[in-house]
């Protein structure tokens, strides 16, 4: 019997015929499954990566091109009912001092500036004009200058006209009293100035009043005619009105006591500025002290000298000047 195929015991052990061949058929897999599984992993992590670097810049794009998507769709509508002069960019270009009079005309001396006509509007708001007011009885535009009592009225009634509040007031006190002889105030300081509070103060011109003073001057046919359009006076700003809280008072000055009885006139106490300078610093006053004065400055003590007029040393009432109830002479 061939080398092999002898048995154990008279039976054929067939096992030992296939062992060899079936375990180095085996190791063979193993080794090339290895060498497989190397480069399969390489790859699958090289496309993960890929992957995920396309993920991002997707993402990337979606959201830089949706950025302007959403800021147009958040873009405030536009409210036809409210009227501004410094926006849109159309209506700022109106506002420069030789534009006012296209809007706001002067046919009299009325204080109160007028509404604009029809024709001023509907060169541009033509469509908002003429838009549709089915679900409303109201068209939005024509509420900015119309009340809404009688907005459907043939002859509809106007709003009253508001108030300073985008626009400055603007005086220069150097050009109203050094400048053209002919232009010049005929009253002088008390052409705007008047006696207030019995003659003890002075008034100054402030809001829709102070138009009833300039238009003396600045009205078609006047001395400053040509001076007479909204933007001789007025700019695109907030309205601050010239403080009248002034520290003289609290001393118990009084303009009656001396330009009537003292005759004396506005030139002795103020001084007028060069041009241009800012409103509080266009006029000088007096520093309004007696006692231990600034000497380098005009004050009190410049005419109360005990020379000119009574001072410190012919007077012992101190009450002749301070008048004021929380004064106290002390013990």
């Amino acid at each position: 019997m061939p080398e092999g195929l002898q048995s154990r015991g008279g039976v054929k052990d067939v096992t030992d015929l296939n062992a060899q061949p079936v375990s180095a058929t085996n190791t063979r897999i193993d080794e090339a499954m290895r060498c497989f599984r190397l480069p399969a992993l390489s790859f699958l992590i090289s496309l993960g990566l890929l992957v995920m670097i396309v993920l991002v810049e997707c993402v990337s794009a979606l959201t830089a091109t949706s950025k302007p998507v959403h800021r147009r769709a958040m873009k405030p509508v536009q409210k036809y009912s409210r009227f501004s002069h410094s926006s849109p960019s159309e209506h700022a270009a109106l506002t420069g001092s030789s534009n006012c009079a296209s809007c706001h005309r002067r046919n009299d001396g009325s204080l109160e500036p007028r509404f604009p006509v029809h024709k001023d509007c509907t060169g541009c708001h033509l469509v908002q004009f003429t838009a549709s007011i089915s679900s409303s009885q109201e068209n939005p535009i024509c509420t900015v200058c119309h009340s809404t009592n009688d907005l459907n009225a043939s002859n509809s009634s106007t709003k009253k006209f508001p108030g300073l509040r985008s626009f400055t007031a603007e005086f220069d006190h150097a050009q109203h009293m050094q400048g053209i002889e002919s232009a010049r105030p005929v009253g002088g300081c008390a052409t705007c100035h008047a006696p207030s509070r019995q003659g003890v103060a002075k008034t100054i011109p402030s809001r829709l009043n102070a138009h009833q003073t300039c238009y003396q001057c600045h009205s078609p046919g006047k001395q400053a005619g040509k001076h007479s359009s909204c933007g001789s006076c007025h700019r695109p700003g907030l309205y601050s009105p010239t403080s009248i809280a002034a520290r003289a008072y609290r001393m118990s000055f009084s303009h009656r006591d001396h330009d009537q009885r003292g005759r004396m006139s506005c030139e002795s106490c103020h001084k007028i500025r060069a041009r241009g300078l800012p409103r509080s610093r266009q006029v000088s006053s007096i520093f309004s002290a007696q006692h231990f004065p600034n000497a380098r400055a005009q004050s009190c003590l410049t005419c109360h000298n005990a020379q000119r007029t009574f001072g410190d040393a012919d007077t012992h009432d101190c009450k002749r000047c301070h008048k004021g109830e929380s004064f106290s002479m002390g013990n």
